[in-house]
């Protein structure tokens, strides 16, 4: 029977508190020993921290910092045993939400694809600017990469990712739940916890869905109507700060050739399968490497 009240006081909180991008809840069991839980309450992974002020009675044996991934919904997250022959665990936390990884190291190395059409020849530009990117404010140093694209050209995940944010032409709902502030994006989470922005991209057919994996060379959608240039973003959180770190990514220059895109060049588009079954599983290769 406890658990079932337990059960409900969490959905009760839950429901009452759905501002909240994420939920943690303690339950003390049978034994004295502390149950951590949370709900993430998007659509979308989340990385929770969980710091602790004070303990006793207890000891907290997870690595630290403590960072978990929250899938969407219901995650459970550690417990909290209480120590033989003592009282109840009694303890003070505090938690922070992140759209990324604010630990993860970033693989500088890793190959990206070209995200535009196989056999097309594409010229590079500086982006000069992020202006919008978040409201009014600018990053003080940032990194993006900027092709010229034409309007309706389709565009390809240079990596693979989980959809976190789709945008057209217009943005709504909570600014709480945005990951930035442009229009015509969409915004992926990699597996290596960084967030990769594709600006100036629509997604006409409605075929992406947040929450949805896509895979390297898959199509995203195309270039958005009056736009010259599509640009990439990687970036990810920190963890005692508001500034964002950028990753400058190195890409597919050719069949065998990788490496930084430089400014005025032009690149031909090539998407090896190799490349692209990196971060695939066996199964995943099977259904989508044809």
């Amino acid at each position: 029977m406890s658990r079932i009240v337990l059960f409900f006081v969490f959905l009760f909180i839950f429901s009452a508190t759905k501002a909240q991008l994420a939920e943690v809840q303690a339950n003390y069991n049978s034994v004295g020993d502390v149950d951590f839980v949370a709900y993430n309450n998007t659509l979308a992974p989340l990385f929770l921290n969980v710091d602790f002020a004070d303990l006793e009675n207890t000891t907290f044996n997870e690595p630290l910092p403590y960072i978990k991934l929250l899938e969407p919904g219901f995650n459970t997250l550690f417990t909290l045993q209480r120590h033989p022959e003592a009282e109840v665990p009694l303890f003070n936390y505090q938690i922070k939400t992140f759209r990324s990884n604010p630990m993860s190291l970033a693989d500088l190395d890793f190959p990206y694809l070209i995200p535009l059409a196989p056999g097309e020849t594409v010229s590079v530009f500086d982006v000069k600017s992020l202006a919008g990117f978040w409201g009014s404010e600018e990053p003080e140093s940032w990194n993006a990469v900027g092709f010229k694209a034409r309007p309706g050209q389709p565009v390809f995940a240079g990596r693979n990712g989980i959809v976190v944010e789709i945008v057209g032409k217009e943005r709504s709902g909570d600014p709480k739940i945005w990951y930035h502030t442009w229009n015509n994006s969409v915004t992926l989470l990699q597996p290596d916890g960084t967030l990769i922005c594709y600006r100036n991209v629509v997604d006409n057919n409605k075929k992406l869905k947040v929450g949805e994996k896509v895979f390297a060379g898959q199509p995203l959608g195309v270039v958005a109507p009056q736009t010259t240039g599509l640009i990439l973003l990687i970036f990810q959180h920190s963890l005692d700060s508001d500034k964002l770190r950028f990753v400058i990514p190195q890409f597919v220059t050719g069949e065998n050739e990788t490496g930084l895109l430089l400014s005025s060049q032009k690149y031909s588009v090539a998407h090896p399968e190799e490349i692209r079954g990196l971060e695939m599983s066996n199964r995943e290769k099977r259904k989508y490497l044809k």
